[in-house]
This record gives C-alpha cells, structure tokens and sequence, in this order.
C-alpha cells in the first residue's frame, strides 16, 4: 500500500492536489461504489466482457464519477476524450465528434465523457444520439441531478443509468487512510476529530481530501479535538456518536417519536440534531414528508404548518425562524395519525405498473377533433352536475379492469368524515347503476 499512490518518479515531490494523487489507478481501488465496479455490478460485468454500453453515472458530488470513467477507457482499451457542459458549446460538440470519428477510421473507439450533462439544453442532448447509435462516441455522462427530469428520454432509452452511492463513513476512513499513507503521517486529529470530519464531509470523498490537504499542510503540536477542529476549519462540525451513524440515527428517532405523537422526545431529537449543525432546510423537508406519510388526511393541515414553517424559516432565517420548525414539529407530534394515504399511494403506483397501457372508458375521453367524436371519444358522457345531487355513479374504470380500492381512510381525526363520505358515494353509485340496468 505505501507506494500505490507514489508519483511515477518515486525521487521528486508529489505534486498536485491530494485529492489528484490519491485518484485510484484501477477500478478496483475505487471506494464505496463496490455494487457497481465489483465481479457482479453492472460496471464489472461490462470490463469483464470487454464491452462497454453508454451509461448515465447519476450520483452526488465526490462520488468517484470522473475518476470511474477515466479507468473504464483504460480498462477496455479506449480513447478518452472529456467535455464539460459547464463550459462547452456546440462547436466544441462537433469537434470533439470528428476527432472521434476520425480516429474511429483509424479503428481506435472513443469513450466520451460528458461532465455535468444535464447542463446541455435538450437539442444539444439530441446532439449525442447519431453519433452514440453508429458507435463513434461511447457516451459516460455524470450528473448530479435525476435524469428522469433533466435528459431526454431518446438519450436515456440509449444509455444506461448507474446510481453512485453516497460515500459512507467505512469508504470515507478508507481515503483518510490513503491520505495518511501518501503523506506518511497521521492526521493531527483525535478519534472523535476524525469521525467529526467524517461526517462534516456528507460522503463526499473529494472534499474530505481537501479538508484533510489543509489539515496536513500546517504543523500542529497537538491533535485537535472536534471543537479544535470546527475552529480551525471555520465551520461548525456536526457532533455525531461515535459509530458515525449519528446523522441517520438522529432523523429516525425524530420520525418514530413524532409517529408515535411523543411531542417532548421529537422536540429532543430535532434540537439535537440542529444544535450539531444539521441543514434546517433537510429537517423542514423530513417534516414535511412525515406529514404526508404519517398523517395524511386525518390532518389535512399537519402538511400546510410544514409548508408555511418552511415559508417562515426562509424569510427570518436562523435563529429567528428555527421557532417555526419547532411549531411544525409539535404539530405533526400531537396531530392524529393515518398512514392510509402512503399505502394507498403504493397500491395506486404498483397497479398502474401492471396494467398501465389499458384505455380508459371511451365516455370520459375529451373529443377536441371531429375524428375523436367519429370513433366514440365522449359519447354518452354524464355530467355530475346534471343530477340534482352533482353526482352520476359513472364507472371510470378501463373496461378490462375490475374497480380497485386503494384509499381506505383511518377511523381518526378528518379521515373519520372522509370514510362516512367514501361510504355514502359507494351506496349512492350502487343505486344509480342498478337504476341503469
């Protein structure tokens, strides 16, 4: 291990960020993305076979995406040509696809790598697709946003999209590790100052080497402790325990004390995990999901106090604004509970999957042309608000497809009005169609 970073010339000085010295030189030194670079993971599989299929790597900052792609075109004999859409345009595009060409008739392949690709507009992206199809270019794009939202489906249908991981506490140690190794000396950190800049680093490998760079670059006589160390990195560092899970820890004791309407330990858990320096904005966001999945309608407002906590945060700011956090949290704690609408959200979604191609009935179709009225689209259509009561008992439902129910409502809070509801259209449908026949 102690010269698997050295420069080529073990005699001169390394040179360049730590973070460039430490990048792995083959695939299988690269940390904490073993589900897809291992024997069995999809990138495996592919150096294995000494093919490559143009892929998405979709992950956050810090991840290894560049690296990864640098070592696919060595592993399977490719050229490596890069771009970032940050600073490209169209004419570099066209110049790096003739390059490609060209040195495709000289019978060397080129694998492209496309930096921040969801930064390229949609005609740009259109750009890639003869060029990935007749194999001039294999197309390793890295992004840091959903490619569902931000690719094209054309480019997507063409390439395979690769989740990287967020690098966690294990393959964060690992780069120190080597950092320890390329330096040949310890981080001047105690043991609860190391998992402190672990866990400031939110699996991000990249910036951890920095903080470490720094680290390293000044002489310190003793080893910092966690509160050495926020003062000297000018930053507030996060006091997580000592199995460096305290970030993943302290949210789900704040979601089952507020599932379980304890208002006092919820209240704990989130000053616990704000006092350490957590993003107030990642707490709004987990209360706000929590309203929806553990309340629901049975409190129709559990979800509007979230939304206008995180109204109110954004225009006092901290500290002011952190009392509207504790509002919503005390809300969501005491409000009553119904997850009915999270389990009717994943019934709905797992039904859609296995019957989503099936037409629904022609009746309640709009006809905006005179063909759709000629084939029957909207024909025999009742208008709820024709009957007295606004209600007709239609049946909805594609043809080949027997009535689901996913929603069944809770017995507590406004859930309770809304089952009496469910119940009295049911009775009233049943009438109106045996009326019909």
């Amino acid at each position: 291990m102690t010269d698997l970073f050295a420069s080529p010339d073990s005699d001169s000085a390394p040179v360049g960020p730590l973070a460039d010295r430490l990048r792995p030189r083959a695939l299988d030194e690269v940390v904490g993305q073993g589900h897809l670079t291992g024997p069995e993971g999809a990138i495996g599989r592919m150096v294995a076979a000494g093919r490559l299929s143009s892929m998405i790597l979709w992950g956050p900052p810090g991840t290894g995406k560049t690296t990864i792609a640098r070592l696919l075109a060595d592993a399977v004999g490719l050229r490596f040509a890069a771009i970032s859409a940050v600073f490209s345009g169209v004419a570099d595009l066209k110049k790096v696809f003739a390059e490609a060409r060209e040195h495709a008739r000289m019978g060397q392949r080129t694998l492209l790598f496309v930096d921040e690709i969801h930064r390229f507009n949609r005609a740009q992206q259109d750009g890639f697709l003869p060029f990935v199809e007749d194999g001039t270019v294999t197309l390793v794009g890295a992004t840091t946003e959903n490619p569902s939202f931000e690719l094209n489906a054309a480019l997507l249908s063409r390439a395979q999209v690769l989740i990287l991981n967020r690098l966690d506490s294990a393959a964060l140690g690992q780069l120190l590790d080597r950092a320890e190794v390329e330096e040949a000396r310890p981080l001047p950190l105690t043991s609860e100052a190391r998992e402190a800049l672990i866990a400031s680093a939110d699996g991000d490998g990249r910036f951890l080497l920095n903080q470490a760079e720094t680290l390293f670059s000044v002489g310190l006589e003793e080893p910092l402790d966690p509160a050495g160390l926020a003062a000297f990195l000018q930053q507030r560092v996060a006091v997580y325990d000592k199995d460096r899970e305290g970030h993943y820890n302290l949210i789900s004791a704040l979601h089952k004390s507020l599932r379980g309407s304890d208002p006092q330990a919820a209240l704990y858990y989130m000053a616990r995990m704000l006092t350490a320096g957590e993003e107030p904005l990642y707490v709004l966001r987990r209360l706000t999901r929590f309203a929806s999945e553990d309340i629901g309608l049975a409190d129709p407002q559990a979800l509007v106090q979230c939304l206008a906590a995180k109204d109110a945060y954004e225009f006092l700011g901290s500290p002011e604004g952190e009392l509207a956090i504790v509002q919503a949290c005390l809300y969501l704690a005491t409000a009553p509970k119904s997850n009915a609408a999270y389990v009717a959200q994943k019934a709905a979604f797992r039904s859609a999957k296995e019957t989503g191609s099936l037409m629904p009935p022609k009746s309640i179709l709009n006809a905006p042309t005179r063909l759709m009225k000629d084939i029957g689209y909207g024909k025999g259509y009742a208008y709820d608000h024709d009957r007295d009561d606004a209600f007709s008992g239609e049946d909805y439902w594609p043809e080949e497809m027997a009535a689901q129910t996913y929603y069944a409502p809770s017995p507590r809070g406004f859930e309770a009005k809304l089952a009496e509801r469910i119940a009295f259209w049911d009775r009233l449908r049943a009438e109106r169609r045996g009326e019909g026949e």
